[in-house]
């Protein structure tokens, strides 16, 4: 497994690309944005992109899916809740692709791209559908989980405990070395965030 980050938007997102070495067939992770320097990445890796993968509906992660769908033909995933909130026009939400998602994920949905498999986990807070992909030992948090901090809960449809519980009871139950690749910021892991995160002690 290959994995790139591509810092994207002004408000500098992580977009990931995520391929399977052997076959180079690949995932792309909330395209937020300079789709050119995505796409250079993906070229310069050789891979053949099957999914776009949104954490979150906020436009920092989206801004991009329309355009690298037109690119790469690839299927766009996002959580039912927050594909409606983009739907909806909510602010700070969108924009996506017109019509909406491709496939909406639910809890424990898992997608395959050849021997990678992304585990689809509900991690709501952030947002009323975000969502974490679990593959192998590495974890992409979005806006839920960061390096030292947690997404921002002053949104709408965003709520402090529900956030907490989330990562609680979603995330921290996971292998102390799994990789935290996070929508802003470095990456971590999740024994780092257990022992030294403020906002996870007690």
């Amino acid at each position: 497994m290959e994995i790139r980050k591509v810092v994207t938007g002004i408000y500098g997102s992580n977009c990931y690309i995520v391929m399977d070495e052997t076959t180079k067939e690949a995932i792309v992770l909330d395209p937020g944005g300079d789709v050119d320097d995505i796409v250079k990445t993906i070229d310069a890796m050789g891979g053949l992109v099957k999914y776009i993968l949104l954490t979150h509906g906020h436009l920092d992660h989206t801004t991009g899916v329309a355009q690298l769908k037109a690119i790469t033909k690839a299927t766009v995933c996002i959580s039912k809740a927050d594909d409606d909130l983009i739907t909806q026009g909510e602010y700070l939400f969108g924009p996506l692709i017109e019509g909406g998602a491709d496939k909406l994920l639910n809890q424990w949905d898992v997608i395959r791209i050849s021997n990678l498999e992304f585990t689809c986990v509900d991690t709501p807070g952030h947002t009323p559908g975000g969502m974490c992909f679990i593959v192998e030992n590495c974890v992409f948090t979005g806006d839920t989980l960061f390096a030292g901090s947690i997404g921002r809960t002053d949104f709408a449809g965003g709520d402090y405990n529900t956030i907490i519980m989330s990562i609680k009871l979603k995330l921290l139950c996971l292998p102390d070395n799994t990789i935290v690749y996070p929508g802003h910021g470095p990456s971590s892991t999740i024994k780092n965030e257990k022992l030294s995160n403020p906002f996870l002690q007690g």
